[in-house]
């Protein structure tokens, strides 16, 4: 299979991971934004999001997922719980292992999140068809399984 880039041709502004990284940028500042008024930062809403959407339920799962030290994780559910937000539940048969769970609040908050979300995705997504939007999903879903 023939090389996408090469010395001659790489130009690491124009290149997909400078888009990509512009587009995350892109995406955070407009959902931290949206949800500036609900005062959560972005990392306290991307785990509001993973605990609601059943992607994580621990902090390892967490840490592993956002690729977060341990120590900052754990201040950031430190956080997320002062605010009542999620809480912390033992695992029953190991003492050391801990669940994560969306409070009440927590859950109220997020399908306010995911409202943003759809806001800001299809202002970012305005001019796209939806078959565009499946194909992009379809290649970056791709490049991540080649990572």
């Amino acid at each position: 299979m023939q090389p996408i880039y090469d010395i001659e041709n790489f130009r690491p502004s124009q290149a997909v991971g400078a888009h990509i990284g512009r587009a995350r940028r892109a995406i955070v500042e407009a959902i931290n934004q949206e949800l500036g008024p609900l005062d959560i930062s972005h990392a306290q809403w991307i785990v509001v999001m993973l605990l609601g959407d059943g992607a994580a339920a621990t902090a390892a799962e967490l840490c592993k997922i956002l690729i977060y030290d341990p120590g900052a994780m754990t201040r950031l559910l430190d956080r997320l719980e002062k605010k009542g937000v999620l809480r912390r539940a033992r695992i029953k048969g190991d003492r050391r292992a801990v669940r994560l769970e969306l409070t009440a609040e927590g859950a109220k908050l997020y399908p306010r999140i995911v409202e943003a979300l759809v806001q800001v995705f299809n202002r970012l997504l305005r001019g796209f068809s939806g078959s565009e939007v499946r194909q992009l999903e379809q290649l970056l879903g791709r490049m991540v399984a080649n990572a």
